[in-house]
């Protein structure tokens, strides 16, 4: 009764598009979560016709290539990863690993991973930020696909620029040499699930997947929320 209350004195907002979310709703309300831009591309696998499995033929050798969403501009998505990654909002990051990796298992690819690894922050934007947004996402999808979560087998060595407006060829030579495997023996010899929360060239999870597989992973497959 008292939430309730609290409810109808404070509604929670849909984080998607404002408006109070009904009874029942966790975060994103019935009407968004419909429209949304689901991108389906676990139902092709690591073949052809998953155009994100593309991104990293003859760069880094990627098993499986998912993303939950399509980025749209000025959209919903935009509006969901804002949130995440600026106000704070913890709880939808895991919220929509939970509802992403619940739809993996459906298909099964939750046999085909051994551990969930997040792309890391640095650490001086790590004590700004309060938090790593890519490593909500990834709690939620090991919670969901009973894996575990390594939050620190990867680290950022240091700081780089941000990647906006930066086009493939820098967006790669900003991290190239940036990421490290702090804790090998959390990789070697397993399948790597390895998660961000926004994928545009790839150049991120590129480096990432190729310092997971020099320090010994057997295999990695990448995941994020949403694919530009």
């Amino acid at each position: 009764m008292f939430k309730d209350l609290l409810n109808l004195l404070f509604p929670e907002s849909c984080y998607a598009c404002t408006d109070g979310l009904a009874r029942g709703e966790k975060y994103i309300c019935t009407s968004c979560s419909v429209k949304l831009p689901y991108t389906n591309f676990h139902a092709h696998g690591d073949t052809e016709l998953n155009p994100l499995q593309r991104r990293f033929w003859g760069k880094v050798p990627v098993q499986f290539a998912f993303s939950y969403l399509h980025f749209v501009p000025k959209g919903r998505v935009q509006r969901l990863l804002h949130q995440l990654k600026y106000k704070g909002a913890q709880e939808l990051g895991e919220h929509l690993g939970q509802r992403y990796g619940s739809l993996l298992s459906e298909h099964k690819y939750n046999e085909q991973f051994e551990v969930v690894v997040p792309v890391p922050l640095h650490e001086n934007k790590l004590r700004r930020r309060g938090y790593n947004q890519a490593a909500c996402f990834a709690r939620g999808l090991g919670a969901s696909m009973n894996l575990p979560c390594r939050e620190h087998a990867l680290t950022r060595t240091m700081a780089t620029d941000t990647q906006t407006r930066k086009n493939r060829l820098d967006r790669w030579q900003n991290v190239e040499h940036v990421f490290a495997v702090a804790k090998p023996e959390l990789v070697q010899g397993k399948h790597v699930l390895l998660v961000d929360d926004v994928v545009t060239t790839g150049a991120t999870l590129e480096a990432c997947a190729r310092a997971l597989l020099a320090a010994g992973a057997a295999e990695v497959s990448v995941a994020a929320i949403a694919a530009a």
